[in-house]
């Protein structure tokens, strides 16, 4: 059995403004970092094996976290957003010529203009996670986070997601015999001792 705790990383600029990230390499805006500052893992996550996608704003959030520099693989890397990387979501919503769609209308194989499908992110997680020996920490994305949990829980995209994700908290996957389950509830990072 592994266990697998996914974390998403610490606010930056484009999000307080409600712009699509994407693979774009923002870094953790100040705010962030101070309140990641005060954050610690708990103590059962802090001997696994930590990870990180490539982009600034998840290797900032690992190693402030956890003090100390993750493993990196693009795999871990935000999903393409392609042309609408740099726009706001809310107005992408509001021209019914975007094709943007929220995510409850996907499916498995919807993409973003010149972007990725969450089928292709999920083509490139798979062997990432197969290649996991033990319990792992990572820090990552929204999009990778919604294709993994989906993956645990069954979710096809369609319909409103049977999770939440929110910033803060461990989203722990447990793969046993090949099977993927997701744990009922996030787990709070709990505040650093002083």
């Amino acid at each position: 059995m592994i266990r697998l705790a996914l974390l998403r990383h610490g606010h930056t600029a484009w999000n307080r403004q409600g712009r699509i990230q994407g693979r774009s390499d923002i870094p953790l805006d100040e705010d962030a970092k101070a309140h990641l500052a005060r954050l610690a893992l708990p103590p059962e996550w802090q001997d696994c094996d930590l990870w990180s996608s490539p982009l600034q704003r998840a290797v900032e959030t690992a190693q402030i976290i956890t003090g100390h520099p993750p493993k990196t693989d693009l795999a871990l890397g935000e999903m393409n957003w392609g042309d609408w990387e740099g726009q706001e979501g809310i107005k992408l919503r509001a021209d019914p010529q975007s094709g943007y769609r929220d995510i409850e209308d996907w499916g498995w194989n919807y993409r973003p203009p010149k972007g990725e499908s969450p089928a292709d992110l999920s083509a490139r997680l798979r062997p990432w996670v197969e290649t996991l020996r033990r319990d792992a920490f990572a820090v990552c994305h929204i999009g990778i986070m919604r294709v993994l949990m989906a993956q645990a829980t069954g979710w096809d995209f369609t319909g409103p997601p049977p999770f939440q994700i929110k910033r803060n908290r461990l989203f722990v996957i447990t793969i046993r015999d090949g099977k993927w389950s997701a744990n009922d509830a996030p787990i709070r990072l709990p505040e650093r001792a002083s």
